[in-house]
């Protein structure tokens, strides 16, 4: 059974709720207040099952919102998620300024089919309400609700009249509206919290997209916090599943009541995040005075409603009636995504001024230059999937668009993220060409301006560190400023290619290692001379290069050289040894150990290390802390037992 939602808008005590109550028979006026005082204040619900011309039933979801000034605010929670919008007009009063604020919004979220109704017809006469009906007609000339497309029916909630009617053109325009995709990924905003003695925590809203079920876990945004349902209801009975376009109910477990809010929104865990900026197209009425860049409004989206900051793009001002960029910036976060409409009211006093659709849920912190932001806006509003993905991921530079962040980012879910990104692999999508490093898509250009960035900084550092073999990976990638999934896929390549070689962690150019000049290479040798012939009884390393010809920093670096081939050993803050020193002096250790007792554990103390090596203790004490780490020997009191 298809679903539609259908809102009510028009103006106080003109009979909207009325309307609906005469329809489905329900009094979707709940609240104590609004039946003592006999006004609307807070949205209301009703439901009405109807045959389309073509013999499908129609399932019709009521959303009665208030009409009276103060209370526009929760008529807008109600009218974000309606499929077709019954305007009511009083046959005794006419167009109104709520009327015209309600018919404004209703533009403004796009809504794109309904029907103009004329309610207490039985209160004036035949003359009368032909020359309303003229006058509501010319009022809808050129909008959606134009009469030479869409009916206007005159009815009366107290004798009945005109509602078979009603009922009919309100079957035929239901059944022209597009159904919801109950395969997107699932929102439900949240219109109403409160506690069902028996069940717990039940929230309600309009399933704007995809499909919840029974025992699914959800999270709550923008609170991160996550729920499972425990059950649901459509329309007011139990079911197993709800569909897009449903009125819904949920009975959660693992939250309170107080943890949940109006404005808050239901969705899959793990996929979407919640945000404080979004990149838009805004449109202001007509009738609204200029908008000033930095301007504080009040902006709803759904049931949300929070304050933010509008920052024009490229202009300092927006006029009336024009069009244009504008990212939001909201006090609060939400969950948006793109195609979202919004409603903006003006700060103070606090009335309705524009509207427009989110193009950008997750715009990036760095500034654009004006054509590549238009470039972008321009693909975001008219570009086919493909093409948003492309620039999306063009935008992105050499950091990549990771595949887990598609979703979010196209409002689509993971199956069509995944299908998409295989899709774009390598072939061309508007002029740009994707690579796919691990789960990060990267335009082909930026790939090939990130390897020549790689390759160019490596030969910078090697000539401007001659005597350093090579540059540390992690260093190389920090300073390339390279996504690590892009990074590691360069480096992949390139050393199979053998334009870049690894030595460990360390990065140089093919048979590019240590390039000695000649006085370098003639130091080098002195320093190693000067330690392979002193055995155990070492030198001070900075008198070995006080007497050198290269300078000290020159010569350091020669050391760092030896150091990294293992030529040097350094034990301790001042004893560099030869490899062969402490190679022997192992040696010494296993025929010291042979000669011991057998049965009995092999060891040595430092009065024996000393006489056994021939040096002062000044040596022997490094020497023997060194073979512990080194696990040849392992200190018990103040001997150590030979391993």
């Amino acid at each position: 059974m298809k679903s539609v939602i259908v809102g009510t808008a028009g103006h106080i005590d003109h009979g909207k709720t009325a309307l609906v109550k005469a329809l489905t028979g329900i009094d979707a006026d709940r609240l104590e207040e609004e039946k003592r005082r006999g006004i609307t204040i807070d949205i209301g619900f009703a439901h009405l099952e109807l045959p389309a011309p073509n013999g499908e039933k129609l399932r019709l979801g009521f959303v009665d919102v208030p009409g009276h000034e103060r209370f526009v605010r929760n008529m807008l929670a109600g009218v974000g998620g309606i499929d077709l919008v019954l305007l009511v007009i009083a046959a005794d009063e006419g167009i109104k300024p709520q009327t015209r604020e309600h018919f404004d919004i209703c533009r403004l979220l796009s809504v794109r089919r309904g029907i103009t109704v004329l309610t207490k017809a039985d209160a004036v006469d035949a003359e009368t309400l032909d020359v309303v009906r003229l006058e509501v007609e010319e009022f809808l000339r050129g909008s959606f609700l134009d009469p030479t497309h869409a009916p206007v029916v005159a009815v009366s909630s107290l004798t009945g009249a005109g509602f078979d009617d009603l009922k009919r053109e309100l079957g035929r325009v239901a059944s022209e509206v597009a159904a919801r995709d109950a395969n997107a990924l699932a929102r439900l905003p949240i219109d109403r919290v409160f506690t069902m003695k028996g069940f717990g925590t039940v929230v309600t809203g309009t399933l704007v997209a995809g499909t919840i079920r029974k025992e699914d876990e959800l999270e709550v945004f923008p609170a991160g916090k996550r729920v499972r349902v425990r059950g649901l209801q459509v329309h007011g009975e139990r079911a197993d599943q709800a569909v897009a376009g449903q009125r819904t109910a949920l009975n959660l477990a693992g939250v309170t009541v107080e943890e949940l809010a109006r404005g808050m929104v239901l969705a899959p865990t793990e996929t979407f995040r919640a945000t404080n900026r979004v990149d838009t197209r805004l449109l202001l009425l007509p009738a609204a005075k200029p908008l000033k860049d930095r301007a504080r409004v009040h902006i709803h989206a759904y049931t949300m409603e929070t304050i933010a900051e509008v920052r024009l793009f490229g202009s300092r001002e927006l006029r009336p009636g024009d069009e244009q960029w504008v990212q939001l910036r909201l006090d609060n976060p939400a969950l948006l995504l793109p195609d979202d409409r919004f409603i903006v009211r003006q700060f103070s006093p606090v009335v309705t001024i524009g509207g427009g659709a989110v193009l950008d849920a997750s715009p990036l912190r760095r500034k654009l230059a004006q054509p590549d932001v238009a470039r972008f806006f321009s693909i975001m509003t008219t570009g086919t999937l493909e093409e948003r993905l492309a620039a999306r991921v063009e935008r992105r530079g050499r950091v990549g668009l990771p595949i887990q962040d598609i979703p979010a980012e196209l409002n689509i879910t993971r199956e069509a993220a995944t299908r998409l990104a295989a899709q774009s692999r390598a072939s061309s999508q508007g002029g740009e060409v994707l690579m796919q490093c691990d789960q990060v898509l990267v335009s082909a250009r930026e790939l090939m301006y990130a390897t020549n960035m790689v390759r160019n900084e490596v030969e910078r550092f090697q000539a401007a560190n001659p005597l350093v073999p090579g540059i540390n990976r992690e260093d190389l990638r920090s300073r390339t400023k390279i996504g690590p999934e892009i990074f590691l896929q360069i480096m992949r390549e390139m050393t199979a290619a053998r334009k870049l070689e690894l030595s460990g962690d360390l990065v140089h150019l093919p048979g590019r290692g240590v390039v000695l000049k000649d006085e370098e290479a003639d130091s080098k040798k002195i320093i190693e001379q000067a330690f392979s012939s002193a055995g155990l009884q070492v030198p001070a390393l900075q008198h070995v290069l006080a007497g050198l010809k290269v300078d000290k920093s020159r010569a350091q670096k020669i050391v760092t050289l030896l150091l990294r081939d293992k030529v040097l050993v350094k034990i301790s803050e001042d004893l560099v040894f030869h490899q062969s020193a402490l190679t022997n002096l192992r040696s010494q250790m296993a025929v010291y150990k042979a000669k011991s007792p057998a049965g009995a554990p092999a060891k040595i103390d430092v009065a024996k290390f000393k006489e056994m090596t021939g040096v002062s203790r000044k040596y022997a004490i490094p020497l023997l802390e060194y073979l512990d780490r080194e696990r040849v020997t392992r200190r018990v009191g103040d001997e150590r037992i030979i391993l």
